[in-house]
């Protein structure tokens, strides 16, 4: 049988299956649903685990010998197999199909895979593995669902966002579950269960006590040039990797390309900024901003954020710091011509 990732609590609580196969991409929710299984486990006395990591010269014999072995105290045990792909190769193929047809007894067998693609699902022993046991897949959480996954996990720990925290929140964490999910822990830790809101969230995900590139980003739409290159220094030192930092800034200048746009269309500011669901405590600093670019200066800015995404992978010659000292001081308004006066 197969399970949505969510659905997986509730059918742990009614007994275990003898096959477990967890695969996808989005590791913190992998993880998170194999622990769960271990955990299940270890309450009905699964008390020893072997561990087996897949790689190209892994031997499946290992495997074959171990469910066939009785364990030394007559335990019941894990036997947890990690593929990073979803190709075990015909050996591996062949030996899983084997321990399908033939789950050993006490036995668990957990499987952790990275993502399988289609093909792959509709492998031999795939199919054979949830027909004996259970497949898990677990698929990305997309931006339209994030703010739904968060609210979600946040009421799971007591905690009761607003509307406005739980987008803030997404925001400032798409694209990295795994530090959504940090930030949720640390926001019960300080704040303990009850209402959040916009100024909790503020506080405790924008790190108060460092530079932080969200700052650094409004710093720049703000105009505050020499602040701008202050907070990248800072965000250097604290070893903040310039791929973060360009994310950031890329993240915002497509958004503001797009508004400077229909702005010069004729609409206003105000209603632009309303459409893009621009915060009213970030609308001062967007409207500066707007209010210094044209539509082309917007995409301009945009296409040099693309030759530093470049630049940062190692696809473009140049000091991916020197790039962004020149990106932030052109979204700043003070291109670094005008600036060194």
């Amino acid at each position: 049988m197969q399970l949505k990732a969510e659905q997986l609590a509730a059918h742990l609580k009614k007994g275990l299956a003898p096959i477990y196969l967890i695969y996808g991409d989005e590791l913190l929710l992998v993880q998170e649903a194999a622990d769960a299984i271990r955990a299940a486990a270890r309450a009905q006395d699964y008390s020893e685990r072997e561990v087996f990591n897949v790689d190209k010269d892994f031997d499946w014999y290992k495997l074959t010998e171990s469910s066939s072995n009785l364990s030394l105290f007559a335990e019941r045990r894990i036997l947890e197999v990690r593929m990073l792909t979803g190709k075990p190769g015909d050996a591996g193929g062949k030996a899983l199909r084997e321990y399908a047809a033939r789950p050993a007894e006490d036995t668990l067998l957990l499987i952790v895979s990275g993502k399988l693609d289609a093909q792959q699902r509709k492998s031999k022993w795939v199919t054979d593995l949830e027909a004996a046991g259970v497949g898990i897949p677990i698929w990305p959480v997309d931006a339209r669902q994030l703010p739904q996954w968060i609210r979600g996990r946040m009421q799971g720990r007591g905690l009761q966002p607003t509307p406005e925290a739980v987008q803030l929140l997404a925001e400032r964490v798409e694209g990295n579950l795994l530090a959504c999910a940090q930030e949720i822990d640390k926001l019960k830790l300080l704040v303990g269960e009850g209402g959040v809101d916009v100024a909790a969230v503020t506080a405790a995900v924008a790190d108060s006590a460092r530079f932080d590139v969200f700052g650094l980003v409004d710093s720049a739409l703000a105009g505050e040039a020499e602040r701008s290159v202050r907070m990248l220094s800072g965000l250097r030192g604290e070893g903040v990797e310039p791929v973060v930092v360009v994310w950031a800034l890329a993240r915002e200048l497509r958004s503001l390309a797009a508004m400077a746009w229909e702005i010069g269309r004729g609409a206003t500011a105000s209603a632009v900024m309303g459409r893009h669901r621009v915060w009213a405590s970030r609308q001062p600093v967007v409207g500066k901003a707007l209010g210094r670019l044209s539509g082309g200066a917007g995409f301009s800015l945009l296409c040099d954020c693309a030759r530093l995404e470049r630049v940062v992978k190692g696809r473009a010659p140049g000091n991916p710091w020197d790039e962004l000292v020149h990106l932030c001081l052109r979204l700043a308004g003070r291109p670094l011509a005008l600036a060194a006066g």
